[in-house]
């Protein structure tokens, strides 16, 4: 480290460090005033600026290990995923950081990177998606419901928990049914039946009947047969139900397969009507 002197005013110019990554916490801390000095009177985007921020953050990535590993329960893939997100914090409280302050800079960087992480969870982790605002709700929710449990010896109602919390009832219903979009269960999952053995959650989940829909038109249609006369409702019989052509429909009734046609067609036609009329 060297200092020169331009116009009777002291620059410090900044050491180089072949690998900031290696050096130690306690001497981190003592370089990053250092860099932060230089950083405050340099201009954004020069080289000697963009040298000091990036020294500043691999020398305080550390700071970065120390938040992850509360997380260590998590596979290596996300572990990664979590110190990506904790550098962005150190990088955010870098950029927002003043010697003024007066305070340690592991102090005030903390806090960012662990609230980084925090958001990850949050924005990451629900199976379903749900406002940021219900999420919060969730957590808040959460701890109402353990204070209030350990206070009365039972579970709170609705009412109790929307006093504590100075929500309406119905926002404490939301956050109770936001909460069931936390986590997911595949619908491959085995489950334990009635019966022998196991089988899949998709075994119990019902499916759209589009015969539920022909059920609805029977019933519509039925008064209106019911008014038909007797050849009429015969002929809808041979067809529908017999699955008769209009010639073997002409030969049971002695006429034309064209007298058929048109008898048909009005009596259907007269069906149709009605049932526009009813829907």
């Amino acid at each position: 480290m060297t200092a020169t002197e331009t116009a009777g005013v002291q620059t410090v110019v900044l050491p180089e460090i072949s690998d900031p990554s290696q050096i130690t916490p306690k001497d981190a801390r003592e370089l990053s005033k250092l860099f932060f000095d230089r950083l405050g009177v340099l201009e954004e985007g020069t080289p000697e600026y963009q040298y000091a921020r990036n020294t500043l953050i691999e020398m305080n990535i550390t700071l970065v290990q120390f938040a992850a590993s509360r997380f260590r329960s998590r596979g290596q893939d996300e572990m990664e995923d979590i110190v990506q997100v904790g550098t962005i914090g150190l990088i955010k409280a870098i950029d927002r950081f003043e010697l003024t302050r007066e305070v340690e800079f592991t102090s005030f960087a903390v806090p960012y990177i662990v609230g980084e992480i925090k958001r990850f969870f949050r924005d990451t982790t629900w199976a379903v998606h749900v406002p940021r605002r219900l999420q919060e709700a969730r957590v808040a929710l959460a701890k109402a419901t353990e204070e209030l449990r350990s206070r009365l010896g039972r579970m709170p109602t609705t009412r109790e928990l929307s006093e504590l919390m100075s929500l309406s009832e119905r926002d404490v219903i939301e956050a109770r049914k936001a909460a069931n979009g936390y986590t997911s269960t595949s619908l491959d999952a085995a489950i334990t039946s009635s019966g022998d053995g196991e089988a899949a959650l998709a075994d119990f989940i019902g499916v759209d009947d589009t015969a539920l829909e022909l059920v609805e038109d029977f019933n519509a249609l039925a008064p209106m047969i019911a008014q038909l006369d007797d050849r009429e409702r015969r002929i809808i019989h041979m067809r529908f139900v017999d699955e008769l052509t209009q010639a073997q429909i002409g030969e049971h009734l002695g006429i034309s397969q064209m007298h058929v046609s048109r008898l048909l067609g009005r009596t259907l036609a007269k069906l149709r009507e009605g049932m526009l009329t009813t829907n």
